[in-house]
């Protein structure tokens, strides 16, 4: 049953054809997207991408075949048109627009409530117990707990959670809504660019989260190692149809090679054969005597099915980026710098040095002060201390406000002939190709390009500029996996010095040859790519997690012993003193929590006790009291149940 169940067909795509306007974006495709499968849609910009996802959930509607779906289905589609949304209420409100039915019921429980404050009734306490009994089912005594645990895993502070919607900017307001998606468990869940708008820790915990998602789940994104680590299963959209690879993306890479390989030889061997045969009709079309059979030849050929020749989207960048002059060996120095706003510390009293041909990427959670270090890098913002840039350093700063600075009414090929490159017409074409700007998109004037278009466009000025010293904000947002694999190439060809801010993974281990991490105020180095420093940070936390098991084994043999000795003066390690704190920290705050599940569970209990006994029902007051208190004490109790099992577990690993 177990088998049946997992290859449960939620909606098929059969034999589509898609066209918008005159441009048609599939023909005869298909697709089955069964229960639990996640799955990776993929293809260049312009593709088709979102456009199938708003197939799926019936936005569009196809011009020829099926589209079937289960009775029952439901679809949740995260995108980033959602930012539209504007409303005065929290953010953990609006991630609890999730749970619909919880919410619609726990209105008609106040009314009701209300109404019988009034006057009590028989058939309104009925229907106030079903009203009680549904909103258990809908949720929610779950709803608050979970909408912050959500929350708090994708970066925001419990303090947080009070805060106004609007208060937030665009990138963490997508966030709440990625919540809201996930609350919604839906049974198949669409997620557009996902990881935009989430930092390296956030990143993360959504990878753990969904791994463990019951439903099926269907990604759009640039990042290639988050799709290695959660699709099982890839759907590439291309010369408007679907190829279907089974396993996760690098899997797809190396497949899809072999399959290009396959496809070109059947393409040539079929070019030859046509060529042959045209030849024959060429030569004896006008022979009496083999007319006919010429004649028989031109039929054949034009039922032929035409094999079409594989695109390449692997196109190198064959010209070099040449800065104009070179700088010396130090290019910055940071010099006992600090940073606040407010009585928020970004950086205390931190010093570092920035090499001649350093690669540096700048990495950790959001808010921890990394675009704020490169605008004091840039000396586009004060700071305590002091910043020294090189001799002969020449800089050019990458960010997402770089845009405004673009000539509104220039055309794009204008805008990178004027930023002193040396470049010829074709070496920048050729470029803006590779930031998905092709044949006579190169001549659209800049006032009319999206935001995203901008970027790109701002993006290819900074790199190809003859600046010897790069500072690169999110390169790689608004960019396809192609593209950022040609900026990738752009970078290793770069022979200049560049401090790069990313979440993409990929990215950043093919391109930074240092890494940096803000951790409490001061930049913390590791020679090394990113890798190299995630494996040095596991190994760090497997010999701390050794070292308190060591010494809690020590003190507790000490203990079984009960050996008297002479007392010497005790050299703690840091790394102790942090576990011991830490363990005793999570014992106060077990022995409270525990007191108060206890607390709990005998006053449920105790209204149990009252439930069960006839005479409660026959007062409709103490029985319409007994009944929310036990609901409510069943809410505190699951509200309070996930941190206990959580601070039960660490204190397990203290002991183990």
């Amino acid at each position: 049953m177990e088998i049946l169940h997992l290859r449960l067909m939620l909606l098929s795509l059969n034999n589509i054809t898609f066209e918008f306007g005159a441009r048609k974006i599939l023909d005869q495709a298909s697709w089955h997207i069964y229960h639990g499968e996640r799955i990776g849609l993929i293809g260049p910009n312009g593709t088709g991408k979102s456009t199938l996802l708003k197939i799926l959930i019936g936005e569009y509607t196809v011009n020829q075949g099926q589209v079937n779906r289960s009775k029952t289905l439901t679809i949740g589609y995260f995108h980033q048109d959602l930012q539209s949304l504007e409303t005065p209420d929290s953010i953990h409100q609006v991630a609890m627009y999730a749970f619909e039915r919880a919410l619609q019921v726990q209105k008609e429980i106040k009314a009701l409530e209300v109404e019988l404050e009034i006057s009590e009734d028989e058939k309104k306490l009925n229907k106030l117990a079903d009203l009680y009994h549904d909103f258990e089912v809908a949720g929610g005594y779950e709803m608050e707990y979970k909408a912050a645990e959500v929350l708090e895993g994708l970066g925001f502070q419990t303090k947080d959670l009070t805060r106004g919607f609007t208060e937030f900017s665009g990138g963490w307001r997508m966030r709440v809504l990625l919540a809201q998606m996930i609350l919604k468990n839906p049974d198949i869940l669409l997620l557009d660019e996902p990881t935009n708008h989430l930092d390296l820790p956030s990143i993360e915990w959504i990878e753990k989260y969904l791994m463990s998602y019951e439903g099926s789940v269907i990604i759009v994104s640039h990042d290639r190692y988050f799709l290695d680590r959660m699709v099982t299963k890839v759907v590439e959209i291309s010369q408007q149809t679907l190829n279907h690879y089974s396993g996760n993306y690098s899997y797809y890479e190396t497949e899809k090679e072999i399959r290009t390989e396959f496809q070109q030889r059947e393409f040539e061997n079929q070019q030859d054969y046509i060529a042959q045969q045209e030849r024959f009709i060429e030569r004896f079309k006008a022979k009496a005597s083999k007319a006919k059979q010429a004649q028989s030849l031109v039929k054949k050929l034009d039922r032929m099915d035409k094999i079409d020749a594989p695109l390449s989207e692997s196109a190198k960048i064959n010209f070099r980026f040449q800065p104009g002059i070179t700088p010396g060996k130090i290019v910055t120095t940071l010099l006992d710098i600090s940073k606040n706003y407010g009585e928020l510390n970004i950086l205390d009293h931190t010093s570092a040095e920035i090499n001649r041909g350093d690669k540096i990427a700048l990495i950790g959670a959001n808010g921890k002060g990394k675009s704020t270090l490169l605008r004091l890098i840039a000396m586009t913002e004060n700071c305590g201390g002091e910043v020294v840039m090189g001799h002969n350093a020449q800089l050019s700063f990458y960010a997402q406000h770089q845009m405004d600075d673009l000539n509104a009414n220039g055309d794009i090929l204008d805008e990178l002939k004027h930023c002193g490159s040396g470049k010829t017409e074709p070496e920048l074409r050729e470029l803006l190709g590779c930031f998905l700007f092709k044949g006579d998109d190169v001549y659209k004037k800049i006032r009319v390009l999206s935001g995203g278009e901008k970027a790109r466009v701002a993006l290819a000025k900074t790199i190809i500029s003859k600046a010897n010293y790069l500072l690169l904000d999110e390169p790689t947002n608004h960019l396809d996996i192609t593209s950022v694999n040609m900026l990738i190439q752009a970078l290793n060809l770069f022979e200049g010095t560049y401090v790069l801010v990313s979440h993409d993974r990929y990215f950043i281990q093919n391109t930074a040859n240092k890494i940096w991490e803000i951790i409490d105020g001061k930049i913390n180095i590791f020679d090394g790519t990113y890798d190299e420093w995630m494996l040095f940070k596991k190994k760090k936390e497997e010999e701390l997690k050794a070292l308190g098991s060591k010494q809690n084994s020590v003190e507790s043999n000490k203990k079984k012993e009960e050996v008297k000795v002479v007392e010497t003066p005790k050299v703690e390690t840091q790394t102790s003193k942090i576990i011991n704190k830490e363990e005793k920290r999570l014992r106060q705050k077990f022995a409270k929590l525990e007191e108060e599940m206890n607390a709990h569970n005998a006053e449920k209990a105790r209204l149990e006790a009252l439930l069960a006994d006839p005479t409660t029902y026959s007062n409709p007051t103490i029985f319409q009291k007994t009944e929310a208190d036990y609901n409510s004490i069943q809410y505190k109790i699951s509200a309070i149940q996930p941190e206990y099992e959580t601070l039960f577990e660490q204190l397990m690993n203290f002991e183990s």
